[in-house]
Order: C-alpha cells, then sequence, then structure tokens
C-alpha cells in the first residue's frame, strides 16, 4: 500500500509510503481520499498526523504519469486530484502534517490541508508546476494565499522557488521548525494531546473557523453562534463545565 492509516492512542498516522520520494501517483491521490474518509468516520481516531517518513514527506505529483495523459485525461482527472486533499481537509479532527525534507507541489499542497504544520529544520517547501508550465491543481493556488496572503503565495507559485524551513516559518506556511529527528515525535505530541480533548468542540471550532474564512462575517457568526448553543447538549460541556466548579480550569478528563 502507498498509504497506510495506523492508529495508537486515539492518533490515526495517516503515512505515505512510496519509496524513494512518496510522488503522488493517480492510485496514492484515491488512497488517500479513501484512508481520509476513514479516519473522519472511526470513533476510535481522535486526531490526525500526515507523515511521509524520516526522509521526504512527499516531492509532489507522479511526472512520468502525468506526462503520458492529455487535455482530455486531465478533465476527467483534475476533479479526482482536488477531492482526494478535499477529503484530507475535511477531516473533522485536528490534523497535523510532520514535513520532513521536501514537501513540493502536491506535496506542499497536501500539507495546507492540515491545520498546523511541524516542519524539519532541513524541509523544503514550495509549488515548482510553473517550472513544468503548469499551476497548482490540487488547491495551492486557493489554499496557500488564504494561509500565507496573496502576495507571498504569488511569489512562490510564480516562481516556482522552494523555500527553507526558516522561510516557511517566517512567512506563515508552517507553524513550528524542530530538529529533523523530531519532527514525527512532536507531531504525534501535539495530536495526542488534542485527542484526549472534547471531540465534538473540536470538530465545531474547526468548522466554524474554516466555514467563517470562506464566508463574510455575519455568516460566520452564525456558523459560531448555532455551534455553541449546540454545544451544550453535549456531556462533555457539562463535564467540563462541572469540573471547572469543582476543582478549577484545565482539570477535566473527557471521554
Amino acid at each position: 500500500m502507498t498509504v497506510t492509516l495506523e492508529v495508537a492512542e486515539g492518533v490515526g498516522t495517516l503515512r505515505l509510503d512510496r519509496p524513494p520520494m512518496n510522488a503522488l501517483d493517480v492510485a496514492t491521490q484515491d488512497r488517500i481520499k479513501e484512508l481520509a474518509e476513514e479516519a473522519g468516520r472511526r470513533e476510535d481516531v481522535r486526531a490526525v498526523v500526515i507523515y511521509g517518513g524520516e526522509k521526504v514527506f512527499a516531492a509532489g505529483a507522479d511526472i512520468k504519469e502525468m506526462q503520458n495523459m492529455d487535455h482530455t485525461a486531465m478533465i476527467l482527472r483534475a476533479r479526482a486530484l482536488q477531492d482526494s486533499f478535499t477529503a484530507v481537509a475535511r477531516i473533522p479532527k485536528p490534523v497535523v502534517a510532520a514535513v520532513t525534507g521536501y514537501a513540493l507541489g502536491g506535496g506542499c499542497e497536501l500539507a495546507l490541508c492540515a491545520d498546523y504544520r511541524i516542519a524539519a529544520d532541513n524541509a523544503k517547501l514550495g509549488q515548482p508546476e510553473i517550472l513544468l508550465g503548469l499551476i497548482p491543481g490540487a488547491g495551492g493556488t486557493q489554499r496557500l494565499p488564504r494561509l500565507v496572503g496573496p502576495s507571498k503565495a504569488k511569489d512562490l507559485i510564480f516562481t516556482g522557488r522552494m523555500v527553507k524551513a526558516d522561510e516557511a516559518l517566517a512567512i506563515g506556511l508552517v507553524d513550528r521548525v524542530v530538529p529533523a529527528a523530531d519532527v514525527h515525535t512532536e507531531a504525534h505530541a501535539w495530536a495526542a494531546r488534542l485527542a484526549q480533548g472534547p471531540a465534538i468542540a473540536l470538530r465545531a471550532a474547526k468548522e466554524a473557523i474554516d466555514t467563517g474564512v470562506e464566508t463574510d462575517l455575519e455568516t460566520g457568526l452564525a456558523v459560531e453562534r448555532n455551534w455553541f448553543a449546540g454545544l451544550f447538549a453535549t456531556e462533555d460541556r457539562e463535564r467540563g463545565m462541572r469540573s471547572f466548579v469543582e476543582e478549577g480550569p484545565g482539570k477535566a478528563k473527557f471521554l
């Protein structure tokens, strides 16, 4: 299998495993979608880590495979390509990308689908599609500017240049930079901590934020309001407030 889902302590690790560079061919894209949807459904998965291994996250699409696709073939494939990545973005649980080595093209776009990105100090990220006479096709022209702003996104997409971890951190493309040997451990720890939190409230927070940044303020506030009120029907809310009153803040244990 080019992608696997391993679950431990409430954390599902979506592991890319297509040596040597985790090139994202059609089969891998479809497998990502399948396992992202599974992670979203499974009750034993409460947070997700996306990981490509110790050496590389994903160096992009399988160019040899793409070279043999004509206009008609890509018209038929382009939606499925986007849908595979959107499935990751729509996992209704906290998702962290553990980025080692190269995260280029589709690899960078996959990392953009996470809620949080932890990168190795030797990581290199970029959208080099312009160097092939193309543009990003798996969400890069949309998710990247939403994350780093239009100007910085245009710089990366227009030039196709790679950025090292320190620049990626400075522009907001990644959220933390750690030694390469610690990337998976740190990402798993981030996910494991959230896996102990109130699952429905975390889902609500993710949906409210993601919906809000895609729409106007009034609509976003309505989504927040509805989720906020709805959470008063949950056991987690009762448990959290009772613990706060009886024991003080930050001591609640959620199921």
